[in-house]
């Protein structure tokens, strides 16, 4: 469920940073596809790091407690925005 979470906030994040900077926006779907990327990356960071869904006292919960929601839904946002910034500025690069 945990990865889930941080897929879908993902790809909002990416649509979201795509649309507040312009010059990185590469239209809906590479964005979405974009931010499902750095959402799955964020999320399993996050996890390793012991922040995500499988943190201590979790386990008996399933890992879906409110913290750890928001916990993923932070770190799939923050992820794919960060994940479509580097493809957009990685295709600005190359486009010039």
């Amino acid at each position: 469920m945990e990865l889930i979470i941080s897929l879908l906030s993902g790809a909002v994040g990416g649509n979201v940073v795509g649309k507040v900077l312009g010059k990185l926006d590469q239209g809906t779907l590479i964005n979405s596809i974009s931010g499902i990327v750095g959402g799955g990356l964020g999320g399993t960071i996050l996890g390793a790091l012991g922040a995500g869904g499988a943190a201590a006292g979790d386990a008996a919960s399933g890992g879906l407690n409110l913290g750890s929601i928001i916990g993923q839904v932070a770190g799939g946002g923050v992820g794919g925005g960060v994940v479509l910034a580097l493809v957009g500025a990685v295709k600005n690069m190359m486009a010039k």
